[in-house]
């Protein structure tokens, strides 16, 4: 169940509860922003604020706001080292991170129920935390998924992270599934009708025919953007990497070769394409575990793209 809606229900019951939520983090930390944790009146628990001895202390704070009736939120910093003795986690990873525990009461319900909503429709809205305020916005009211200014936080809920993947062959088949599992919204385009693995993918949330020399007009730019070239042939893989090289996405990959790719490049920069640009391609694409089947080479990329998400901050 999402946590909003846990939330939403435990409210309706007039259960008293504290959301932990890692506002912030930097370096090796075991909870990265946006992780989010409920502690009830009732002992029980539910999600994860990155577990290790930050989620016990916080939960035992938690606690104790509860059997005190503290209800003004609070702000902890924990540094996860030991030359630090005011906010010292007791870990010993070297990062740190800032949780906000947040009693909530039924008179935060309509709210709650607001962000429930637009969770389960998957619609974005603006969720702003600070130890003086809780309130939530229709629609996206900052540029990326989180925010943490000045102590205040913001998350879009319903925020997506789309894969667009160029090629609905095995690998675009067996990598629609693979995102599709993770996460992702997915979107896969071929220029062949009638391809047979094009139509038996049931993974793809979307998918499109399409003239390859106009990809652009669907490839829209932003930080929640992964594209992934895996068409048929050479002179489309070049064709396609010169028209979304000036793209700006957080991930832009290309399969093939060593050989192809080295090929395609020296193609591209003949035509006028700088080097510089090249950098931003990840080509041959995927984390290098020799993979060779689709479903092996699928989880080579998708493994390369979360670690792009997981460390763009």
């Amino acid at each position: 169940m999402d946590i909003w809606n846990k939330i939403l229900v435990n409210l309706k019951q007039k259960k008293k509860l504290i959301l932990l939520l890692v506002v912030e983090n930097k370096g090796s930390s075991p909870g990265r922003q946006g992780f989010k944790m409920l502690v009830l009146e009732d002992g029980s628990r539910f999600g994860s604020i990155g577990g290790g001895a930050t989620e016990h202390k916080m939960v035992n704070r938690a606690n104790q706001m509860l059997t005190e009736n503290i209800t003004k939120p609070e702000l902890h910093e924990q540094i996860h080292r030991t030359d630090d003795e005011m906010h010292r986690s007791g870990m010993i990873c070297s990062g740190e991170n800032k949780v906000i525990l947040y009693p909530l009461y039924d008179i935060h319900l309509d709210n709650i129920q607001e962000i429930a909503g637009h969770s389960i429709l998957k619609d974005e809205i603006t969720v702003k935390f600070s130890t003086e305020s809780f309130r939530s916005r229709a629609g996206a009211t900052i540029s990326g998924q989180y925010e943490f200014i000045d102590n205040v936080y913001k998350e879009v809920v319903g925020y997506k992270h789309f894969v667009y993947i160029i090629g609905g062959g095995h690998v675009g088949l067996a990598l629609s599934k693979q995102m599709k599992m993770l996460g992702y919204y997915v979107k896969i385009y071929d220029n062949r009708p009638n391809l047979d693995t094009f139509e038996a993918n049931k993974d793809a949330h979307e998918k499109h025919i399409i003239k390859y020399d106009e990809i652009e007009k669907y490839i829209p730019e932003g930080e929640n953007i992964y594209v992934v070239i895996a068409s048929f042939s050479h002179a489309n893989d070049k064709k396609l990497l010169s028209l979304l090289l000036n793209k700006e996405t957080a991930y832009l990959g290309m399969m093939g070769s060593k050989n192809k790719v080295k090929e395609i490049y020296r193609l591209l920069k003949e035509e006028g394409y700088s080097e510089e640009l090249f950098k931003k391609v990840s080509a041959p694409i995927g984390v290098t575990i020799k993979s060779e089947t689709p479903p092996e080479i699928a989880v080579s990329i998708a493994a390369e793209i979360i670690h792009v998400r997981n460390t763009k901050n």
